[in-house]
Parts: C-alpha cells; structure tokens; sequence
C-alpha cells in the first residue's frame, strides 16, 4: 500500500530513469478526482491505445472520448520512445476489474485469471497509455518497449514495489486485450532487470 507520490516526483523519476518526457498542458491538475479518491496506489498498469499517430494518440489520453472524459492515464508513451504527461491524480484507464488480481498485485504473487469486475481499478494503479493500433500486426519499436519498462521500473522502484506489480489491463479486466503485440511477462522481466 502506497500513497501516491507528488507530481514533481513523479516527473523526476521518469527523468531520472532516462526517459523523455513532455509535459501536456497543466498535466498536474488535470483528473478526474471529483468521481472519487485516488490511492493508495499499488501498481503501475499497461494499456495500448487503439489508436494512430503520436499528436492524436496524446490528444485523445488527454481530453478523452465522447463516452470517457480525460485523463485516460498519466502518460502516454508514444512509438518513439517519449512519455508525455498528461494528467496526474484519479484517471479514466483501468475502470472496474478483479479484486482478487488487485489481492495479488499487492502480495506481489503470480496473477490469477480475471473473472470479475468489482474492484476500482482508476484508484490503485498508475497508468501508462502505449500508441499502438492494437491490432497484432501494429509493431512496437524497441525504443518505445524500453520506454514502458523505464516508466514502470522507475515508479516500482520508488514504491519498493518488484516487477510483479506491473501489470496490463488485459491481466486486470475481462474482455480487455490490451497491450497486444508483446507479452506482459516479457516486459516484466525487462522491468525486473532494471530493478536489479
């Protein structure tokens, strides 16, 4: 169990971690805090975006879609490898999902499957948005694959959080598929080598 860290700190640490990032507007006011808490925050969760194009792809995390208002995450990490920052606080990305998935991510132990959606998935997780069709054939590049495992090994390390507190939304929602086109195994094991 955590408390969410400040959004400066949150800033530093991707810059830290090397990444390149670009702040979006007031990024550190924008949420969606008046629909409910946010934290404690116990893990870092991956999506991909259904979408193309990094400016449409940013545009649309942030101010959302007809039927979700913004933010759809914290950052949005686009296919050359930049994370921008788009919101900070409550965010519209993991929406309901399995409490007994969200039971492990905080004993850090091996996911079961997802088979219901009861707990509040916008307050415990931080959330990464990866430009990618979601398609399967859409490709990630490496530099953005680096990207997602840097943001999320940055905030697990701050936390004292281990690789298995990473997460994809396909892991926390039933129906979701998201991120496709790799493994969320494979990028925990390059968020646990960053962490060693």
């Amino acid at each position: 169990m955590a408390k969410p860290m400040a959004a400066r700190t949150f800033l530093r640490l991707l810059e830290d971690e090397g990444l390149t990032v670009e702040e979006v507007g007031d990024w550190r006011n924008h949420n969606r805090d008046p629909a409910g808490p946010w934290g404690p925050v116990h893990g870092v969760m991956i999506h991909h975006t259904a979408t193309e194009g990094a400016r449409q792809t940013v545009d649309v995390c942030r101010a959302g879609r007809p039927d979700l208002p913004g933010p759809l995450c914290h950052g949005v990490v686009t296919k050359d490898g930049r994370v921008h920052l788009v919101g900070y606080g409550r965010a519209n990305h993991a929406g309901l999902g399995d409490d007994e998935v969200l039971r492990a991510v905080i004993a850090e132990r091996a996911l079961p499957p997802e088979n219901e959606a009861r707990a509040d998935g916008n307050r415990h997780f931080y959330g990464f948005e990866c430009e990618n069709r979601g398609d399967g054939d859409d490709p990630w590049p490496e530099e953005q694959l680096d990207a997602i495992a840097r943001a999320a090994a940055a905030l697990c390390r701050h936390h004292g959080w281990s690789a298995r507190s990473v997460i994809g939304h396909l892991e926390w929602q039933p129906g979701k598929t998201d991120p496709r086109g790799f493994t969320m195994s494979s990028l925990r094991e390059r968020v646990a080598e960053r962490l060693k």
